[in-house]
């Protein structure tokens, strides 16, 4: 299944390695963040990773353990 947003995304085409950085190091994930941020489709790359429960790299320029947080906080004030 492809996502509509996908063909969209600013990252296409980027070397997918700079979206996958060392899970323990966030500075590593600035690269990636900065594509992110130039993105049009961003939120909807967040919110499907969210939605999945992704559970590595970076997706609408967040980390795994951003997305954790976001998760958990969505759950609080559900």
């Amino acid at each position: 299944m492809t996502n509509t947003w996908h063909s969209l995304a600013a990252c296409m085409g980027i070397d997918p390695e700079i979206f996958f950085p060392d899970p323990e190091d966030d500075s590593d994930a600035l690269p990636a963040k900065l594509v992110c941020a130039e993105c049009d489709v961003r939120e909807a790359c967040l919110e499907h990773a969210l939605a999945v429960r992704e559970k590595d790299g970076i997706w609408g320029g967040a980390t795994e353990r951003e997305r954790r947080r976001m998760i958990r906080q969505r759950r609080r004030t559900a």
